[in-house]
């Protein structure tokens, strides 16, 4: 991925192919290498993946919410000179794509959210976090996925150094009320793009009939299931997302 992240001006991204742009938000404790096998498997399929660092603990706290993360991803098209754009987000990722796309339809060709944030509240972490407590934060970052081992070393030692940063503690918070506040069931029956939602049935996060509202709500979506499948679908079922997401995207000519 390195050889692709790019800086320019305020902006730093991961961009790779060419063809329909694909712009890719990543969630609260998400990083661009959640998205390693659709950044590898779309270039290839006559597509542009390009992933943005959000902004999520380095803006000012005024800044931080979801309506200011989409005005951010709005000015990040407009800065690469995208005219319409595929939007896929997981889990506060697809919070702000849903938002984006509400206060932006125009540039929105199609949508895809997966664990998405948005209508259920404790989707951003009812307990969480506690501080200095590396055994509770690496329970939290095992229940993210059905398969424990998928939260690696790693990514726990990210999780919890996130959790002991005061000023990220305080963003994070204050991200969790910003995304109750910025609720979008009243807002998903007037937003007619073209939506593909990709659920895993054993999502802890943002259970099952979460999903089940998005596809209730959203004139024109598509749900589908990944089996013993947590949160993060792409990540612990990454070919079998891909599969589906291509499937939509050719059925949709998009």
């Amino acid at each position: 991925m390195d050889k692709n992240y790019k800086k320019e001006g305020k902006y730093s991204y991961f961009e790779a192919g060419e063809g329909t742009p694909i712009v890719i938000l990543h969630g609260l404790m998400g990083g661009l290498s959640n998205f390693d096998g659709v950044a590898e498997y779309f270039p290839t399929k006559g597509y542009k993946v390009v992933i943005p660092d959000l902004p999520i603990y380095t803006q000012s706290i005024l800044k931080t919410n979801v309506k200011s993360f989409a005005k951010y991803v709005k000015d990040f098209i407009t800065f690469k000179g995208f005219d319409k754009v595929i939007l896929l987000g997981n889990s506060l990722g697809g919070h702000i794509a849903l938002y984006h796309t509400k206060l932006y339809p125009e540039k929105v060709a199609g949508l895809v959210i997966t664990g998405s944030s948005g209508l259920y509240e404790s989707a951003m972490g009812d307990s969480y976090p506690r501080r200095g407590d590396y055994e509770y934060i690496k329970k939290k970052a095992e229940d993210v996925f059905y398969d424990p081992k998928i939260a690696t070393p790693e990514l726990i030692d990210e999780v919890y150094a996130t959790a002991n940063d005061r000023i990220k503690l305080i963003k994070t918070l204050t991200i969790a009320k910003s995304a109750i506040r910025h609720n979008m069931a009243k807002d998903l029956p007037k937003m007619t793009v073209k939506t593909c939602i990709i659920w895993g049935k054993n999502d802890s996060v943002t259970p099952p009939n979460v999903a089940e509202e998005f596809d209730k709500l959203l004139p024109n979506s598509t749900l589908y299931w990944i089996d013993k499948c947590g949160h993060a679908a792409m990540m612990e079922h990454p070919q079998e997302f891909n599969e589906i997401l291509e499937k939509w995207l050719t059925e949709q000519k998009l």
